[in-house]
């Protein structure tokens, strides 16, 4: 059977600053997506991660159903409005356009979606950052298909061994799509190579060598290409499935335990170790620090079901707590150096006009 599965996010309001959706804008989404559950939608779930609102699908339509995406952006502006109701802040922020335009990329939200053929066990997990970018999935995903330090069944699997191939963005080119096609292991160098410039080049999909089924599909959207100017980190999200011709469940969890430094944290501006946080989490030191959420799901015959929460263990109390440590290591240097983005990649457009006017300034 085959089934659609499409997640996307968006940030439409939020409690006290960037902390976390109310309950009644959660309940808005929620209510107007099922209206359609059992007619556009065989299944459907709803969470969040810190201010963001993430709705995963489950349908038969395929990928960029422009039907699928205008529920997603109906049910976004109820709940933009329930937002307005309650004077939450920034309510509907990442929704960039007044009008749908048939198809949310492009708009504000966060997309990632894959058809898939069902196994007799499908399980998949579903991935939801926050206060950081696309390519905050690029270490993670490259030490899970490639690195046998982190996917032993690179070693133990027959088919495992035969490598993935990684198709692999590069987000500055807006002008249109504009990818390239490496498998492992042979160009796993240049993989690494282009994966090191997380602002740059983000992976988008990854398949397998020995089947050439989808194992993952990833968000590419930099919101301030869509924009022009800051509006909100873009607070990727990310589908992989698990387990069989694909890296078992904690083999894919397994990188989250290192806390890698991500852009993002405070405005967008600033560098933060992500931390694996648990389901429908909050926002709080110094706008973060950037999270994390892994969801887990088996789907069959487009049915869902109950969501279970990866981080939700006593594992992972002990790399949030070393998490924490390396965020505050990294803010005690405030504005200097690493810890705040390069200029290219300040999302406030305020330092830019600063930088200008002191340039005038200067004399030789």
């Amino acid at each position: 059977m085959k089934t659609t599965l499409s997640v996307i996010k968006a940030d439409i309001g939020s409690i006290a600053g960037h902390i976390k959706p109310s309950k009644a804008l959660v309940e808005s989404v929620t209510g107007c997506i099922d209206k359609e559950l059992g007619k556009m939608v065989t299944d459907f779930y709803v969470g969040s991660t810190g201010d963001d609102v993430a709705i995963l699908f489950c349908h038969q339509h395929g990928e960029d159903c422009q039907e699928l995406h205008k529920l997603a952006w109906d049910a976004f502006i109820c709940g933009t409005e329930t937002a307005k109701g309650q004077g939450l802040y920034g309510a509907g922020q990442d929704l960039l356009s007044d009008a749908f335009s048939g198809n949310v990329k492009g708009l504000g939200p966060a997309v990632a979606e894959m058809e898939i053929d069902e196994r007799k066990a499908e399980p998949f997990l579903l991935f939801t950052a926050d206060k950081t970018d696309p390519g905050a999935y690029n270490l993670p995903l490259y030490l899970s298909f490639a690195d046998p330090m982190h996917c032993s069944g690179l070693i133990l699997s027959p088919k495992i061994s035969e490598g993935f191939k990684f198709v692999i963005m590069d987000v500055a080119h807006t002008e249109e799509d504009r990818i390239i096609e490496l498998n492992t292991p042979e160009d796993i160098y240049d993989i690494a190579a282009l994966l090191r410039d997380n602002e740059r080049f983000v992976v988008s999909e990854i398949y397998s060598r020995a089947t050439g089924a989808q194992a993952v599909a990833a968000s590419t959207t930099r919101l301030h290409n869509i924009a022009g100017t800051y509006t909100g980190k873009d607070d990727p999200v990310l589908l992989v499935r698990c387990q069989g011709d694909f890296p078992a469940t904690g083999e894919v969890l397994s990188p989250y335990s290192i806390g890698h430094y991500v852009a993002g944290f405070m405005r967008g501006s600033h560098t933060g170790p992500l931390m694996p946080a648990k389901m429908n989490c909050s926002i709080s030191y110094f706008d973060g620090p950037p999270v994390v959420s892994a969801v887990g799901f088996c789907v069959h015959n487009g049915k869902l079901t109950e969501p279970v929460d990866c981080f939700d263990h006593a594992y992972w109390d002990y790399i949030r707590d070393k998490v924490s440590q390396k965020a505050c290591a990294m803010r005690e240097q405030g504005f200097s150096g690493p810890a705040m983005l390069h200029y290219s990649e300040l999302e406030y457009g305020g330092i830019v006009e600063k930088m200008k006017n002191l340039d005038k300034k200067f004399s030789c």
